[in-house]
């Protein structure tokens, strides 16, 4: 099964982009790619009228074209990060188009060096997701809190309670794929 990847955070170091490489690692029976979004202009309606930024066309079509897509959402004053709300913005447009997260699955999960995991900015993308008519995965959620100790100097996934956690998760989510597939 082929699955896109959004990491909400541009930072180099980021942990959530490093959960998503874990997730690749974990679920051999999904083809997770990871997709790029710094390169979007920050949001502006006269772009979409006048100049609209190929790079949305494109992430549009890849959301589309995969049977799922896992969301690792960063939380910055109990906020999703700007970076993942201003590609949600632009995942929506153009307005006359239909949506591409239209019955799409999603898996949505994130890491925090705070001890909620991300939790309130997780509710935020769901909440949208539920706007979108995305199909997100309910249960079980994950909420990785405190993640500079889970993490090498490398930001290899090493506490072992939380990769078994996330092959839950990914397990969880490999099963929603299958089941929302049209052929299921």
């Amino acid at each position: 099964m082929n699955v896109v990847a959004i990491s909400g955070s541009l930072r180099k170091a980021s942990y959530n982009t490093a959960l998503l490489r874990a997730a690749q690692k974990l679920a051999p029976d999904l083809n997770i790619e990871i997709l790029e979004i710094g390169n979007l202009p920050l949001f502006n309606q006269d772009l979409e009228d006048s100049h609209f930024p190929e790079e949305v066309h494109v992430l549009r079509a890849r959301i589309k074209a995969a049977d799922g897509v896992l969301v690792a959402v960063p939380e910055f004053n109990r906020a999703p990060a700007a970076p993942l709300k201003n590609f949600l913005d632009w995942s929506s447009r153009p307005e006359k188009d239909p949506l591409p997260w239209d019955g799409k699955p999603v898996g949505i999960l994130g890491a925090s060096s705070g001890p909620r995991g991300a939790s309130f900015a997780q509710y935020d993308v769901r909440r949208t997701m539920g706007y979108f008519n995305a199909r997100v995965l309910g249960q079980p959620e994950f909420y990785l809190g405190n993640n500079v100790e889970k993490f090498d100097a490398d930001l290899n996934l090493t506490d072992e309670r939380t990769i078994q956690s996330l092959q839950k998760f990914l397990d969880s989510f490999s099963e929603h794929v299958k089941n929302s597939s049209p052929t299921h």
